[in-house]
């Protein structure tokens, strides 16, 4: 499955807002830098979806706020 999500990094929780059944908001604590904060959705939505975080892959949007994972 597919979904898009987008990343508001550098807030005070870490949180998921489910918006449809393909998109979600991810609120992460870090900042976007290095990567960092793309390390925390995919943890956040691992966490989320009850799933091990190799099973969640960012397909397009590395340094987008608007990005594609790919759930397996």
């Amino acid at each position: 499955m597919k979904i898009k999500v987008s990343v508001k990094a550098g807030r005070k929780e870490t949180r998921i807002e489910r918006l449809s059944d393909t998109s979600f908001s991810v609120w992460v604590k870090e900042k976007p830098q290095e990567g960092k904060a793309n390390y925390a959705v995919r943890e956040a939505l691992a966490d989320h979806f009850s799933i091990p975080k190799s099973r969640v892959i960012l397909i397009s949007g590395e340094k987008s706020k608007s990005k594609i994972f790919e759930i397996l």
